[in-house]
């Protein structure tokens, strides 16, 4: 990398208002060695490093140019690991090359956060790919997590103890807000509600979240444009939360009371003027509608579903040119139903015995 001091301390001099001459008096020197450092006849001595930093309250690396290019480092090491994991949906295809990866880079920047964070994201991840999260039912029916199995995950030990770490020295933001997130959710998948709960009541009421206020920052087309996509959001919020309820209660929900929350959750949709976006998302929810279609008795409703899923897939599928290992639509009959936290074992057994089961599997794989 080519370091032109001279250039640099001249455009932060410029940048604060102040002449060769005071910074000269400032730091101890002359304004012509100020001039000549500029015009590039001259380097500081190294005793006057310090001291022309402090000056201009940088540090050192910023000075000579070299946070800019370790930010910049960093960025692109935390792409590069960030792609490798999405790789790791569900099953683990690359997780320990992706930890490794991490851990270098900490080797190298020590301390980094947004390093730290993404560490803590693979081992997150890595839980759920290598073990699963699992889940129990109480006594009074309702579904809950299998804390001491999840308790013996190493992954989210640690991944725990960097949240934590973060959480003391990260300020507002989107990092802050992933690791808040994350940190809630495996406080909870390891039993400990107390510590979410002091988290979570910290957050922004659901009236004052990012989406809303942003709403009264623009005007005009900007701000039309930016209530659809709001409301987009929230639909696919609203809908995920319809689901859960199912999943949360599904020893006290009858199957046909689960179709028709399904349903509304898919429904919901319909006030889009443009849901390509969410189309795979609908896709999986026409999926999970089936299972409780064929609980209610209705096998040729379960089916229409299917149907519905594959056509969604598709358009999902076609509209971003997604090649064929990446199809959404062949990847429908490996995850039904989808959401598959209540036990879909006996529902699973008697739809793909029936005829129509193979030629739909046939149709989304393009055989």
């Amino acid at each position: 990398m080519q370091i032109n001091i001279g250039t640099k301390i001249k455009e932060l001099r410029k940048r604060i208002g102040k002449t060769q001459d005071n910074m000269a008096e400032a730091i101890g020197v002359t304004a012509q060695a100020i001039s000549r450092w500029e015009t590039g006849g001259a380097y500081p001595d190294m005793e006057l490093i310090p001291s022309i930093a402090n000056y201009f309250g940088i540090t050192i690396d910023q000075l000579f140019g070299y946070e800019c290019e370790r930010q910049n480092k960093i960025d692109e090491l935390v792409q590069s690991i960030e792609e490798k994991n999405k790789l790791n949906n569900g099953e683990d295809i690359c997780i320990e090359e992706c930890i490794s990866a991490a851990r270098e880079g900490l080797i190298e920047f020590p301390g980094n956060e947004k390093l730290m964070l993404c560490l803590a994201s693979i081992l997150y991840n890595a839980g759920y790919a290598r073990y699963g999260e699992h889940h129990l039912t109480d006594d009074e029916g309702y579904d809950v997590f299998d804390v001491e199995r999840h308790k013996k995950y190493a992954e989210w030990q640690e991944a725990i103890k960097l949240y934590e770490k973060l959480l003391m020295s990260l300020g507002e933001g989107e990092m802050r807000h992933t690791a808040v997130r994350e940190l809630v959710q495996l406080y909870e998948n390891l039993g400990e509600n107390e510590k979410a709960k002091r988290i979570a009541s910290n957050s922004p009421d659901i009236s004052i979240c990012r989406e809303l206020i942003m709403l009264n920052c623009c005007d005009g087309k900007e701000r039309a444009e930016m209530y659809e996509k709001t409301l987009a959001k929230i639909i696919s919020v609203t809908s995920d939360l319809l689901v859960s309820s199912v999943m949360m209660n599904k020893n006290h929900y009858c199957p046909e009371q689960a179709v028709t929350k399904i349903q509304s959750a898919i429904l919901l949709f319909d006030i889009l003027e443009n849901k390509d976006q969410y189309l795979a998302q609908i896709a999986h929810l026409y999926l999970y509608l089936s299972e409780y279609q064929w609980k209610s008795g209705n096998q040729n409703e379960a089916f229409n579903a299917l149907e519905n899923a594959k056509e969604f897939a598709q358009n999902y599928d076609n509209i971003n040119n997604l090649g064929k290992a990446t199809k959404v639509t062949a990847e429908l009959p490996d995850v039904w139903p989808w959401w598959c936290v209540p036990d879909c074992t006996e529902v699973a057994q008697e739809i793909k015995t029936d005829p129509r089961w193979c030629t739909w599997v046939k149709n989304c794989k393009g055989k």
